[in-house]
């Protein structure tokens, strides 16, 4: 992924994140998400064309969709108010795309601290499809908090490495990206409890997924 595409990744999972735990308003973050995942989609879409059959090149630029849909999903749904069942099961492809991607990573690619990237970003995609596509609404501002924390883990952090020409991949660096991220999972599961709990409780009722105004 290109470092420019990287760092507006980070900027709108950290806008999603505090979409979910109700910092700000629905509509307000599909503002963002519509111009990221447009910038996700024809971006890559003038690379394949350039490409002239070079299969490293649409690689690279393939996972971009996998964002560019998503944000333009996110935003469609923001503004519309359609329920959110669709991008949920989209999510779960995602997640298995991104597993296969990461893989890839450490195999074809020789890339271990992006592996360990693209694996961070299956399992908050499998989170977006728990709480989108099963309707576990439990799990939404664990899931808004996961978001948050890793969205400079991911996305903000390596681009600023790799804009300034001092990004550098090794299992070592890999190895510290993964604890991070799996810090930032039990982070994001004991701030997100509290709804868990209550709503596990008789009558209890769980936070809206997003908020729409």
């Amino acid at each position: 992924m290109g470092s420019v595409g990287l760092l507006y990744v980070g900027a709108v999972l950290f806008i999603n994140g505090l979409m979910l735990i109700g910092v700000i308003p629905g509509k307000s973050a599909a503002i963002l998400n519509f111009f990221v995942g447009a910038m996700q989609v024809v971006f890559p879409t003038i690379i394949i064309l350039q490409a002239n059959g070079d299969l490293s090149a649409i690689f690279a630029a393939a996972g971009l969709y996998l964002f560019g849909f998503t944000y333009l999903y996110v935003g469609i749904l923001q503004v519309t108010g359609i329920s959110g069942e669709g991008l949920g099961w989209f999510s779960l492809f995602v997640a298995a795309c991104a597993i296969v991607i990461g893989i890839l990573q450490f195999t074809l690619v020789g890339d271990p601290v992006f592996g360990v990237i693209w694996f961070v970003w299956a399992v908050l995609w499998f989170m977006f499809f728990l709480v989108l596509g099963l309707k576990k609404v439990a799990l939404t501002r664990m899931t808004g908090w996961f978001t948050v924390f890793i969205s400079h883990l991911t996305g903000t952090i390596p681009a600023f490495f790799l804009l300034v020409g001092r990004y550098q991949t090794n299992t070592s660096y890999a190895a510290l990206v993964a604890a991070v991220a799996v810090v930032a999972l039990v982070a994001a599961y004991i701030l997100g409890r509290g709804a868990m709990r209550a709503s596990a409780r008789p009558g209890g009722e769980a936070a809206p997924v997003t908020r729409s105004t």
